[in-house]
């Protein structure tokens, strides 16, 4: 029998919703949230009521009956740190997403919103691949702070899912092979998968500078720009994450616009392209030696990889490590299904969640 599966993906100021039946995408909306109405409310957990309101509306605008569904699944939200793969959401986990979640997070939703809609009709509801996967290698951990030890927060959803992907169009599994995987977007993350382990990554605010993030700058000088009386703790935040990268310089987070100041003779622009594609590669050989230099293949995804120019700047400096395979797309919402038809077919095992001792 064929399995039909909502993937639900909240944002700050939109719900992404997809409708699958198996493997095909039966429809696709994005619903925005104009700010005035996000601004209602003190906490994100308060949107819960008016985002599924909105969410059933638009499936009934589009003549989908919820009672054909054989489960629903959300973004994962901001958890204490969990496995990768599915979890199926319970009654624990929700109490934690709505009244004590690790952060404040539109992510937080997806499983609220998921679970109502699932209880209704019966049926189970899921998160997979949450932003919160912790994986890492104990020696990952460490750095020279000790208040300040290393954790995973990177694109772990699209991540594991090209590699997955990657995989199988080698007649292999997840869990055979070691890869590379970059992940290109507003962030840029760099992630080291082992054998079907997400054992190292260098986040979006720690390595590559992107379209709208600083990534890795001196720690000194940033300390000295902290104290310098130009900015306040917000401020520092923003300067470093949205205003940050190419937008500090060039006032655009579009790669696209970027490329036409290139073909325009924009020597600047050029220059900038060109470091944010070094710092890539950079990235990527980090990771490669996590893997002792054993790496299958090297993955470009996310929304920058459908630019050619990018990817082809970055294969320059790191094609000789192993293959390159460009999957371009953020792919969110397809990762979301597949997972959770992996887990309605016996193929996966979704996890329990439980809060620790």
């Amino acid at each position: 029998m064929s399995c039909k599966v909502l993937a639900i993906n909240p944002g700050s100021t939109s719900t992404k919703i997809s409708v699958y039946e198996d493997e095909k995408e039966l429809f696709t909306k994005t619903l925005d949230h104009p700010a005035e109405e996000v601004a209602k409310y003190s906490h994100v957990a308060e949107q819960f009521e008016m985002r599924k309101d909105h969410v059933l509306a638009l499936l009934k605008e589009n003549g989908f009956d919820v009672k054909e569904l054989a489960a629903v699944v959300g973004r994962g939200g901001m958890l204490p740190p969990v496995k990768s793969g599915a979890y199926e959401v319970n009654e624990t986990m929700v109490k934690r997403l709505r009244f004590n979640p690790v952060l404040e997070h539109a992510s937080n939703l997806g499983a609220l919103i998921a679970f109502e809609i699932a209880q209704s009709i019966g049926v189970k509801a899921f998160i997979y691949d949450s932003v919160k996967v912790d994986e890492l290698l104990d020696v990952a951990r460490v750095t020279g702070v000790p208040e300040l030890p290393r954790t995973s927060v990177t694109h772990t959803l699209n991540s594991r899912a090209m590699a997955m992907k990657c995989a199988k169009s080698k007649g292999k599994t997840y869990q055979d092979m070691n890869f590379v995987v970059v992940h290109m977007g507003g962030g840029v993350s760099v992630n080291a998968h082992m054998k079907g382990r997400l054992v190292d990554v260098i986040p979006d605010n720690e390595g590559p500078m992107s379209p709208e993030r600083a990534g890795r700058i001196g720690t000194a000088g940033l300390v000295d720009l902290c104290y310098s009386g130009k900015y306040d703790k917000r401020g520092m935040h923003k300067k470093l994450r949205g205003d940050g990268g190419l937008k500090a310089y060039l006032n655009t987070v579009d790669v696209r616009e970027v490329i036409k100041m290139i073909n325009e003779g924009n020597a600047q622009a050029r220059l900038l392209l060109e470091a944010m594609t070094y710092q890539i590669a950079k990235g990527v050989g980090e990771m490669a030696t996590v893997l002792c230099g054993q790496v299958d293949a090297i993955i470009l995804t996310g929304g920058i990889a459908y630019s050619e120019m990018v990817c082809n700047l970055i294969k320059e400096r790191i094609s000789w490590i192993a293959p390159v395979e460009v999957l371009a797309g953020e792919n969110e919402m397809e990762s979301l299904t597949l997972g959770t038809l992996r887990v309605l077919r016996g193929e996966e095992i979704a996890h329990q969640y439980v809060e620790a001792e």
